[in-house]
């Protein structure tokens, strides 16, 4: 979902990669081995234990990454020796991977036909994202999200939040009433969209300056910020607080699985890009140009398209996703009604069509700049 929302995971830190790197130094024999790095969901039991049981003699690992930036300057750096399959939001297999040579196509006739029930979004044409400029499968999606901010709707209304958008953060009644939920790079597209600006567009300096009034009237107004969403939506539903900036689906679905479903992620009606105010992410997963590649990876890829397997991907312990394989409906059926709820299934096609897709920040060096030192002040 965003650069920096997941946590590496414990039982592969640093120490684990290093031990991934030594034996895919060598040309040897990879057929039992798969190495996936990725967002958490894919690293879960629910989801490589089945695997291991298809494949019983095969070592396979998987490391939870901690922005996808950080994940592709591990392959830049050599490490297209050690991984098989990468997944990533979406504009980075397209806008960096595949024309850097670090990911290699997908093998059409082996995967296209999963997109034909996919949900609207991702099926139907197959998802643009997926493919290179060369027109090459590059990546398949699975999870996605509107991701923008989360209200309390027992005291900020979905209409009025949806309504007011981004406008609600600088309201000076509401100052001390929200929190910040630190996922610095989608504060930084959030705080451009709060000030009408487009955050993948390059900015003059009157949008430099509009931004660092924005982030400094928001960073001023907030009552508590943390990269906990835990903690964040305990705040939410104890009272202390009655929105927070950056979150949505994902963040929301925890306390909503729960009965909190008061806790809701919100997306604008309207905004600045092409009259859109949200931004909706979608994971791709893609094949590792691996000098010596496992065996395994395009299986693995098959295998995640399973109905029960992209519902594990999906629910993954602590946060919960749709997936583009609910297009399918002996996916679809796997959910029940509590579920469905707690992911905003009701009203995420409409949220879907007021979003834009995810992208890179043109200036990000100038405006996280800009941001944190508003943030210090």
């Amino acid at each position: 979902m965003n650069l920096t929302r997941r946590s590496l995971t414990a039982a592969l830190g640093a120490a684990g990669a290093a031990s991934l790197l030594r034996p895919s130094m060598s040309l040897a024999d990879r057929s039992g081995e798969l190495n996936i790095l990725c967002w958490e969901g894919y690293n879960t039991d629910d989801v490589l234990g089945p695997f291991r049981d298809m494949f019983s003699s095969a070592t396979v690992r998987a490391e939870s990454g901690t922005s996808d930036p950080d994940m592709i300057n591990k392959l830049r750096a050599g490490e297209v020796n050690v991984w098989d399959l990468i997944n990533l939001n979406q504009p980075w297999a397209r806008g960096m991977l595949y024309p850097e040579g670090l990911i290699k196509p997908l093998d059409k006739e082996r995967f296209l036909p999963f997109f034909e029930k996919m949900t609207p979004e991702y099926g139907t044409p197959p998802y643009p994202l997926a493919f290179a400029e060369d027109a090459e499968l590059i990546g398949m999606p699975q999870r996605y999200g509107p991701f923008s901010f989360v209200v309390n709707t027992d005291k900020i209304s979905r209409e009025m939040a949806e309504d007011m958008g981004w406008k609600l953060f600088l309201e000076p009644d509401m100052a001390g009433r929200f929190g910040i939920l630190t996922y610095d790079n989608w504060n930084l597209i959030h705080m451009c969209l709060t000030g009408d600006l487009n955050p993948f567009q390059p900015l003059d300096e009157a949008g430099f300056t509009t931004f660092e009034d924005t982030a400094k009237t928001i960073f001023a107004g907030a009552k508590m910020m943390t990269d906990d969403l835990v903690a964040m939506n305990t705040a939410l539903i104890n009272g202390e607080i009655d929105a927070y900036f950056t979150g949505g689906t994902y963040t929301a679905s925890p306390a909503r699985l729960d009965g909190m479903t008061q806790i809701r992620g919100i997306t604008p009606k309207t905004g600045p890009i092409d009259g859109k105010g949200g931004v909706v992410w979608a994971e791709l997963t893609s094949l590792v140009n691996n000098p010596n590649p496992s065996p395994l990876t395009s299986d693995f890829l098959e295998f995640v398209q399973k109905p029960e397997i992209a519902k594990a991907v999906g629910f993954a312990e602590g946060t919960y996703n749709p997936v583009a394989q609910m297009g399918d409906p002996e996916v679809f059926a796997l959910y029940d009604e509590d579920e469905l709820d707690a992911i905003q299934w009701d009203s995420l096609e409409e949220e879907n069509a007021r979003s834009v897709e995810y992208d890179s920040v043109a200036d990000y060096d100038k405006l996280m700049e800009i941001y944190t030192a508003a943030r210090r002040g």
